[in-house]
C-alpha cells in the first residue's frame, strides 16, 4: 500500500507473529486450521520459517481468513552465490508481504550490521514487500541510559541514505521496538517504558521522514507479549500493534491476542 493511499493518522492496529526456528509446513496448516476469523480493524500478520512460508500461503488462501505471511530475514542481493539465503524476490514469490528486518537475534547473534540492515530495507522495497524495521536496546545499553541513542543509531542507519529516505516517504514500511532485555526472557518492559521508547522512535521518524508521515506509520511493541499483558500495552498511546513470539506459537493464545481491547 502507498502513504498516498493512507490517511493521516490512519495507522493500522497489527498483531504480528513472528514463529523464529518453530512450525513445519504441516504445523503450519495445522494453525491456520484452528485460527479464528481476526477481529475487525485489526491487521494480522505471520512470520513462519522460510521453508513453511509455501504451505502457509496455500492454507491461508484456502480458509480466507485475512492474514499477511512475511519472511524472518532476508539477503540484499536479487540472487548469487549466497548457499542457505533468501532473496526478497523469491521471498515475495513464496507468498511474502512483509519482511522483518534488523530483529535483534539477527543483529545480537549473526553479527547483522547497520549498514547490512540497510541494504535488506532497500532490498524488500525493491521486490514490493513491506519492510518491518526491527529496533532495540540491550540490557546493558539500556542500565547505561544510551536507549536514546541506540534507536537514534538504528533508525538514522535506514532512514537517512537519501535514496531510502524517498522511499520510506513513499512505500509502507512498519518499526517495531524489541527491548532486547525482555525478548525470552519473561521479562516485559512497563507500558511507561513502551510509552518512552515510542514516543521517541515518533519523533525521531518525524524528524527523518517528516511529522505528517511518521503519524501514519504503524510502531509495534515486540518483547514477551502474551494474553495477559497485551490490552495493556496496546492502550498506550504510540503503541500501534505488537510482535509476538513465543505466544504467537499457539493459535488460541496469538487469537486471544489480537482481540484484546
Amino acid at each position: 500500500m502507498s502513504e498516498e493511499q493512507r490517511g493521516d493518522g490512519d495507522r493500522d492496529r497489527v498483531i504480528a507473529g513472528n514463529w523464529k526456528m518453530h512450525h513445519g509446513p504441516a504445523q503450519g496448516q495445522a494453525f491456520v486450521e484452528a485460527l479464528p476469523e481476526p477481529p475487525e480493524g485489526v491487521r494480522v500478520l505471520l512470520f513462519p520459517p522460510a521453508v513453511t512460508l509455501p504451505a502457509l500461503h496455500a492454507s491461508v488462501r484456502s480458509s480466507g481468513l485475512p492474514i499477511g505471511l512475511g519472511i524472518q530475514n532476508l539477503h540484499h542481493e536479487v540472487s548469487g552465490a549466497f548457499t542457505g539465503e533468501v532473496s526478497a524476490e523469491q521471498a515475495a514469490e513464496a507468498g511474502a508481504e512483509c519482511a522483518l528486518v534488523g530483529h535483534s537475534e539477527r543483529r545480537q547473534l549473526f553479527g547483522e550490521t547497520l549498514d547490512e540492515t540497510a541494504r535488506k530495507v532497500g532490498a524488500a522495497y525493491r521486490a514490493g514487500l513491506t519492510p518491518v524495521l526491527c529496533v532495540g536496546e540491550t540490557l546493558a545499553e539500556r542500565s547505561q541510559g544510551r536507549l536514546e541513542e541506540v534507536l537514534d543509531r538504528q533508525l538514522d542507519a535506514v532512514f537517512s541514505p537519501p535514496t531510502l529516505r524517498e522511499q520510506s516517504r513513499e512505500l509502507e514500511v512498519l518499526v517495531a521496538y524489541e527491548p532486547v532485555w525482555a525478548i525470552g526472557t519473561g521479562q516485559t518492559a512497563t507500558p511507561d517504558d513502551a510509552d518512552e521508547a515510542h514516543r521517541f522512535i515518533r519523533a525521531r521518524l518525524g524528524e527523518l521522514l517528516g511529522e505528517a508521515h511518521a503519524r501514519r506509520i504503524s510502531i509495534l511493541y515486540g518483547g514477551s507479549v502474551k494474553p495477559a499483558n497485551a490490552s495493556e500495552l496496546l492502550a498506550v498511546p504510540d503503541v500501534d500493534g505488537v510482535l509476538v513470539g513465543g505466544a504467537s506459537l499457539d493459535p488460541r493464545s496469538f487469537a486471544a491476542i489480537a482481540a484484546s481491547e
